[in-house]
């Protein structure tokens, strides 16, 4: 009898080239990720079962906000920096797009946030231009990836002319309804100034996978999340 292979509860991800920076993305059989103090309790478990002992997380507003992190604050916001070892950042997402920052030397990272309406409003830029700024860097120093999230075949916007500025058409499939919100985030972030080389993406869409993940699109409640570290 041919073994079922197991799914995974966690997809880890490495920048190539990036000392010492550790990655994943969760499942949803890793659990329910969710600001509520039973799924903070399960995330820090989970952590500590990936050698993973401190943690700062936001309370997500669909903002451009980029705050340092700190462990035990949750402040609000959508993007968290650190320069600190053995810290990790959190994002959540159901089918919003988690991004993780690394600068090239691996001692300077960030966890973002981006739904919808930050890729409407380029909110990309805004991060990434006080990033650097916080970094002491240049765009072309950090390198991205973004996590599962909605894919170009499910991302509807039947209102796509109230909700999106015209100038958005070229990502918009008009006949199927959709955006391909993948490729307008890689657009935006090599527009920002980070190099279409070290721009990474899980192409895993949250909702065509109920296995594996959650979605507000097919009625989910639940979040998964993204991590960044360094490893100390």
């Amino acid at each position: 009898m041919t073994p079922v292979p197991r799914q995974p509860a966690a997809i880890p991800f490495v920048f190539p080239g990036v000392p010492g920076v550790r990655c994943l993305f969760t499942t949803r059989l890793a659990g329910d990720f969710a600001l509520r103090e039973e799924c903070c309790d399960r995330l820090a478990s989970f952590a500590g079962d990936v050698g993973l002992r401190r943690l700062a997380a936001m309370r997500q507003v669909h903002g451009d906000s980029v705050v340092r992190a700190e462990e035990g604050e949750i402040p609000e916001a959508d993007c968290l920096y650190t320069g600190e070892l053995g810290l990790g950042l959190v994002v959540r997402a159901a089918d919003c797009q988690p991004i993780l920052f690394a600068r090239t030397d691996g001692r300077m990272l960030a966890g973002l946030h981006l739904g919808w309406r930050g890729n409407a409003r380029e909110s990309i830029g805004a991060v990434v231009t006080r990033l650097c700024e916080r970094f002491g860097c240049s765009p072309n120093c950090l390198a991205a990836v973004r996590g599962p999230s909605l894919g170009p075949a499910a991302a509807e916007f039947v209102n796509f002319e109230k909700e999106w500025p015209v100038s958005f058409a070229p990502w918009f499939d008009s006949t199927a309804r959709t955006m391909d919100l993948w490729t307008l985030t890689k657009t935006q972030l090599a527009r920002a100034g980070i190099p279409p080389g070290r721009i990474y993406a899980l192409d895993l869409c949250t909702r065509d996978m109920p296995d594996l993940f959650f979605s507000h699109r097919r009625g989910d409640a639940g979040r998964q999340v993204g991590i960044i570290w360094r490893a100390e």
